[in-house]
């Protein structure tokens, strides 16, 4: 090989450059890292449904309580209770009343059904339920105990039935902790931004890969959770002496509410009305015999 006048040799013909470590990779391996540990050493297992699932151990149950408390003093701030002699506002209060009573027992059921013992998460609760003027058809329960119905789900339940189903579908959700789940998802989901953007990503790719954990984890997550809180709120209506047959025509009656073409299932946080009817009914034979086993009053024909 020539030499030049300097002394160095010329690089040969079509050889490749030297390149040095890029320090970006370390940073990405290093997110992904701290990103798999976070996901194993904060999963538990949830005796009600038999699943391990994902709850940042640093959040204690009084912390998950402190933060649904100041979203529910949030909303009432800006949301208008009526009046609570009100026959609705009494109807509902009876209403969480049975569901609550039934709590205890209900997830004793369901753990043992799983070889487990239940947590008491609820043990703690200081219940309170509110009736907010307002069209919206929908309801929720915050972590603590902390409820509320919106007045213009009365029309679409029509029935005590059914308005029990609805509210024993939120009660499941403050009982499973979904909440603190969807919690620990969004650090998770904030970890593979800040790798992303670290690790030289441009905005589209980006874009490109929120999306594809959006479509691929955080969705099908959440509609998880949407059938968890379906199974556990059927069994606590049933056990609370309500009919849960009328979830069926509920759930009916809440897609013509929502009026026109339901987005796709998979671009969705719920399930679809048809999937979730389909579910209901799979569940109608063991709501059943939660009523006949659990409430006193319930006749003991068949289903």
């Amino acid at each position: 090989m020539r030499r030049d006048p300097f002394g160095r040799q010329r690089q040969r013909q079509g050889a490749a450059p030297r390149r040095g470590f890029n320090p970006r990779i370390l940073i990405l391996l290093a997110f992904l890292g701290y990103g798999a540990y976070y996901w194993f050493s904060n999963r538990t297992l949830d005796p009600v449904t038999g699943e391990k699932v994902l709850i940042d151990r640093s959040l204690s149950v009084e912390d998950e309580k402190a933060l649904g408390l100041q979203a529910y003093e949030e909303i009432l701030s800006q949301e208008r209770p009526v009046d609570p002699d009100l026959p609705i506002a009494r109807e509902v209060r009876d209403i969480a009343s049975r569901l609550i009573a039934k709590v205890p027992e209900v997830e004793a059921a369901l753990a043992a059904e799983n070889g487990q013992q239940p947590t008491g998460f609820s043990s703690t609760f200081e219940w309170d339920v509110q009736v907010i003027q307002s069209d919206q058809a929908n309801a929720f329960c915050l972590p603590g105990g902390k409820m509320a119905v919106y007045t213009g789900l009365v029309p679409v339940a029509q029935n005590v039935d059914a308005m029990a189903v609805v509210m024993g579908h939120e009660i499941a959700h403050a009982l499973l902790r979904h909440g603190a789940q969807r919690m620990a998802q969004q650090k998770l989901s904030q970890v593979g931004q800040m790798a992303g953007a670290m690790s030289g990503m441009d905005p589209q790719q980006q874009q490109m890969v929120m999306a594809a954990l959006g479509y691929g984890y955080l969705l099908p997550y959440a509609r998880k959770h949407e059938t968890e809180a379906d199974h556990v709120g059927l069994m606590l209506a049933a056990a609370a002496c309500y009919d849960p047959r009328e979830s069926v025509p509920l759930w009916q009656r809440m897609s013509e509410a929502g009026g026109g073409q339901p987005q796709p299932e998979f671009a969705s946080t719920h399930p679809n009305p048809g999937t979730r009817i389909q579910n209901l009914q799979s569940l109608m034979p063991k709501a059943m015999e939660y009523r006949r086993k659990f409430c006193a009053d319930a006749p003991a024909t068949p289903l």
